[in-house]
């Protein structure tokens, strides 16, 4: 039989969309975290909530860069940890028992942004409905704008548990049910309709709905401290990609490069193997400007002979490292550069040694401190431990995980969890010592997994000793032949 012309098109035309939607979906990264691990996250933290409770969470707000610009959307930590939702304008709420909606039993309902064919063609596709129950296996889901009738008295739970507004969410009118709407919304069915916005939660007044405002965030940092093994897969993944990044630098460094090229080069590398994004501002302070702790204007166009601090994380599927190394410029360390980085190293060590199960961050910062401070008495630098502080102004662990400074609840080391050790020495220009030492800062830092046989060091992929370093820093590079062409 022959087959006419409109039929074989429209076969052709079939097949290619069917082929394309095949392609497309494996031809991205598989290795996200997969809808049972969100799903195993909410039925912990509702097995760990109050009786007769309910906990509400909101999407991140979309941020405004200028004009009719936005930043990159990045969604709420906790949201995406209970729902792999990476998109705006949505509500999660998850209820301690089931409550009777529409006639059947549900413990969790969430709002999304609805599907809008105009606004996808400009800002890409949504999953809407049919896509969150398809991809991450919610079974109670709702367009955004349903919410306002949502079936649920409040008054009725014996506590409403959510973290407090910042009141920096814009009405953008683009959504009817953008997450200003939403949150308004929410306010009025709780009776927050007389919340102040200058005021404290603690000088509000007296309202009928029984908020809870503390309780949410240890409940959430008690499931975030410890990493499950999907999340040990991406946050060890994060932290190579960091590491190789710095690797590539060390061997790219030359004196006349430039703060600015000098990230460049870490951050192609974080996308060369799939980071989406950097997990905070990327920090290469060279000289004096690495003593500015959280430097991020990377603008000295020649970093001369000068110690290079370099604090970058990459972030890959949500997951964040947080590696610090400090080289030399010109590829070898001075005597005063060396007695500095040495002494750091050395107090990186001990707290690296101190990561032990039963420990805390205060341990690990008391005993790389000790050494700090030994180490600027004997070189001259302070006369009495009290003025180690001066050089060495913050503290020196932090967890991470979805976020660079990750939640926690400051409590004892245990098993899986994940922190960093980063001592550092500051010595500004004009600083109370012997002027050779001006200018020079260095901060070493890497990210260590809590194990019960102590502690693994995730980023010593990257050279810490300054003998090593000064070593691979000889290699050569894959970016000493890249040549751009001179701009006037």
């Amino acid at each position: 039989m022959r087959i006419k012309p409109f039929y074989f098109q429209l076969c052709k035309f079939i097949f290619f969309i069917v082929f394309s939607l095949s392609y497309a979906q494996s031809n991205r990264p598989d290795d996200f975290l997969k809808p049972e691990f969100h799903q195993d996250r909410r039925e912990v933290l509702r097995q760990s909530m109050p009786v007769n409770s309910v906990a509400v969470f909101f999407a991140n707000p979309v941020r405004n860069r200028a004009n009719d610009v936005d930043y990159i959307y990045h969604q709420d930590p906790n949201f995406y940890y209970l729902t792999g939702y990476k998109e705006p304008h949505s509500v999660l709420l998850i209820f301690s028992e089931p409550q009777l909606i529409a006639g059947e039993k549900v413990n969790e309902l969430i709002y999304v942004q609805k599907r809008n064919q105009r606004l996808e063609q400009w800002n890409g596709k949504r999953l809407g409905v049919e896509g969150v129950l398809k991809e991450l296996g919610l079974a109670a889901v709702y367009n955004g704008e349903d919410f306002i009738n949502i079936p649920i008295d409040f008054s009725t739970f014996d506590k409403v548990m959510f973290e407090p507004f910042r009141n920096d969410v814009r009405d953008t009118k683009a959504e009817k049910a953008n997450l200003f709407t939403l949150i308004e919304q929410f306010k009025s069915k709780i009776d927050l309709n007389t919340f102040s916005a200058s005021a404290s939660f603690d000088q509000q007044p007296t309202l009928k709905t029984n908020i809870d405002k503390n309780g949410l965030k240890p409940l959430m940092a008690s499931l975030r401290e410890i990493k499950s093994k999907e999340e040990l897969v991406l946050l060890k993944k994060a932290v190579e990609i960091s590491c190789l990044g710095q690797i590539e630098v060390m061997k790219a460094m030359h004196q006349g490069m430039s703060e600015m090229e000098i990230q460049g080069i870490h951050e192609y590398v974080f996308r060369k193997y799939g980071a989406e994004y950097e997990g905070y501002p990327s920090i290469v302070g060279a000289g004096n400007n690495g003593c500015v702790l959280h430097y991020i204007d990377n603008d000295l166009l020649n970093i001369g002979k000068d110690l290079v601090l370099m604090d970058l994380g990459a972030e890959y599927h949500g997951y964040t490292a947080d590696v610090t190394r400090t080289i030399p410029a010109n590829g070898k360390f001075s005597k005063e550069q060396k007695e500095i980085y040495d002494l750091v190293y050395e107090a990186q060590e001990a707290g690296i040694n101190a990561a032990m199960i039963g420990n805390n961050s205060k341990i690990i910062d008391s005993v790389a401190r000790a050494v700090i401070n030994k180490g600027l008495i004997d070189l001259g630098i302070i006369k009495e431990e009290k003025e180690g502080r001066t050089y060495f102004p913050h503290g020196t662990s932090h967890h991470i995980g979805l976020d660079v400074h990750d939640l926690n609840n400051r409590g004892s080391f245990k098993e899986n969890m994940i922190i960093t050790v980063e001592p550092g020495i500051y010595i500004p220009e004009g600083s109370a010592c012997d002027s050779k030492y001006w200018g020079i800062a260095v901060r070493i830092e890497d990210d260590v997994l809590i194990t019960k046989d102590g502690p693994v060091n995730y980023s010593a992929l990257a050279p810490r000793k300054s003998e090593e370093i000064e070593k691979l820093m000889k290699e050569e590079s894959i970016f000493s032949t890249y040549q751009l062409p001179e701009l006037d």
